[in-house]
């Protein structure tokens, strides 16, 4: 973990594994699985022993509860200017106020004056949109985020679940207009979540934005701790509750068999092969983990002491591999060479964005 990446096109150095504090407090809208501030500190704690220094949170989480204790246990540590802070706004603070959401101008300053006081902090180091609300113009958001810049309240800024569209688009309006620009973009990836493959990996590439990766297990069924039963799932977890909504298909268990085979093939949990394989893949700057122990984060922390054999990986990669959307199969080496240009010998991959590794 003494290893830092740059994020994206920037200056902005992090750790590969991110700490997500989402399960920090047990109010609101994830207090089911939520810690206490007691049962959060270890967790923190060992994080940055460990020279971790990326740390996620959003004012959503547990109601605001996430960054209050975080704001607590980063002063009681004193260590807020070796952390780069992480958070995200969009979701609503008051469902009776029509601007206490989205991503306008008005909330999105709103929402950064109160998880600025939450934090007990006077500027965050990274500040992420949450979710596309569909209606705010990318300008505006690009603009208030090139002002929070000037006026210090934030360092860097970026985007979480939104198409790819539109995060090309906030990024070439940032560039033809020399505003903040975007470093990174925050998504859902694992090896059963592959979806951004096709548009966002290469979007990223080209434009000089690091992909920060959510549930890179998978919401924990690439844990190794559940098993199928009839339609659903057992074991020691949230996705064994049936109100989870989490639909687990025969596709699922394909790659889940697969890296268990593997696992056991190279002695490594399961756990770590796939955070491992998920912070390897093209355009992956970083990878957002959880835990709900200390111990269970130092076992994940461990998923980058290794590599994956080139075998071991292909398998894993067939065992995964994504059904490619009817358009996007044009645009395979096996098509290109296939009609565009046969016979030919063109490299098959885009310019590749790659990040200095740098020794802490």
């Amino acid at each position: 973990m003494n290893d830092y990446y740059l994020l994206g096109r920037s200056g902005l150095r992090v750790s590969r594994l991110a700490l997500g504090t989402m399960n920090f407090g047990v109010d609101g809208f994830h207090a089911a699985y939520g810690k206490t501030e007691e049962e959060a500190e270890p967790i923190f704690r060992r994080y940055v022993e460990s020279g971790g220094n990326f740390i996620d949170t959003a004012d959503f989480y547990t109601a605001g509860e996430s960054e209050r204790i975080l704001g607590r246990l980063i002063a009681a540590a004193g260590n807020r200017e070796r952390l780069v802070l992480t958070s995200k706004f969009t979701n609503t603070v008051d469902p009776a106020d029509p601007n206490a959401s989205g991503n306008g101008r008005k909330h999105m300053i709103r929402a950064l004056e109160a998880s600025l006081r939450r934090l007990g902090t006077d500027y965050l180091d990274l500040y992420l949109l949450h979710t596309w609300d569909r209606i705010t113009p990318v300008e505006e958001v690009v603009r208030t985020f090139d002002d929070l810049v000037k006026a210090g309240k934030i360092r860097y800024a970026g985007l979480s679940d939104v198409p790819a569209w539109y995060a090309a688009r906030a990024q070439s309006y940032a560039e033809a207009h020399g505003l903040t620009p975007m470093v990174t973009v925050q998504l859902p990836y694992s090896l059963v979540a592959r979806g951004i493959e096709p548009e966002f990996a290469p979007m990223a590439q080209t434009l000089g934005i690091g992909l920060t990766a959510w549930s890179p297990l998978g919401g924990g069924l690439l844990s190794g701790k559940y098993r199928p039963a009839g339609a659903g799932v057992t074991g020691d977890g949230r996705l064994s509750n049936p109100a989870s909504g989490a639909p687990i298909t025969d596709g699922h268990w394909k790659v889940i068999d697969a890296l268990a085979g593997i696992a056991a093939e190279i002695g490594k949990p399961m756990a770590q092969v796939a955070l491992n394989w998920a912070s390897t893949q093209p355009a992956i700057s970083a990878l957002v983990i959880g835990a709900s122990s200390a111990e269970q984060l130092e076992k994940n922390l461990a998923a980058l002491d290794f590599e994956i054999p080139a075998d071991a990986r292909r398998r894993l990669d067939e065992a995964s591999a994504p059904e490619v959307p009817g358009l996007y199969s044009m645009f395979t080496p096996r098509y290109q060479s296939w009609v565009v240009s046969p016979g030919l010998k063109i490299g098959d991959k885009p310019p590749t964005f790659t990040t200095p590794v740098l020794n802490g």
